[in-house]
């Protein structure tokens, strides 16, 4: 017993012992010029990160302009016709296009809502001008278009397997 309280006294004394004054260097010991080198650099870094941001909104508008757009554009015959059961299949495409194509510009985006319900409040009501009126209204205001077709020996409609053309009427690729 008394062996292990004079070990238990030696090693606490050994942890209270001064330890040697020398200092050992840092990796954050820099000069002035290189350390506002690395501080402009990871400036630079942070700086060009809304680019990359603002680049994947565009692709996003891209898509909701030509996926969904189209799909709304191709409800014209539907329209004339008074086929209210086909423009109704295609409320998730107004709904997309809404959202999409107006990710930053709400006003624009409540504008295009409040088309889409203007439409589909005539469609309820059972009123095929009031229909034909909103639709036309709303493809007008926000500049729908339908994708074109391309012909691959004429030219190419898109680049890679993620584009949002690739299996649409504009996904033509020039194959040798």
């Amino acid at each position: 017993m008394k062996f292990i309280v004079a070990a238990l006294a030696l090693t606490s004394v050994a942890a209270f012992a001064p330890s040697s004054l020398e200092r050992s260097t840092t990796a954050l010991s820099m000069d002035r010029r290189s350390a506002f080198g690395q501080i402009a650099t990871a400036g630079a870094v942070l700086a060009g990160v809304p680019a990359i941001a603002s680049a994947d909104v565009a692709a996003q508008i891209n898509r909701a302009r030509g996926l969904y757009g189209s799909r709304i554009a191709n409800l014209a015959g539907a329209v004339a016709a008074g086929d209210y059961s086909a423009i109704a299949a295609e409320k998730s495409a107004f709904i997309l296009f809404n959202s999409g194509a107006y990710p930053n510009n709400k006003p624009a985006q409540k504008n295009a809502v409040s088309q889409t319900n203007a439409i589909f409040a005539a469609i309820r009501s059972g009123d095929k001008a009031a229909v034909k009126s909103a639709y036309e209204t709303y493809v007008t205001t926000n500049k729908i278009n339908i994708l074109p077709t391309v012909d691959s020996n004429e030219g190419q409609g898109y680049c890679s397997d993620f584009d949002f053309r690739v299996r649409s009427s504009a996904g033509a690729i020039y194959v040798r």
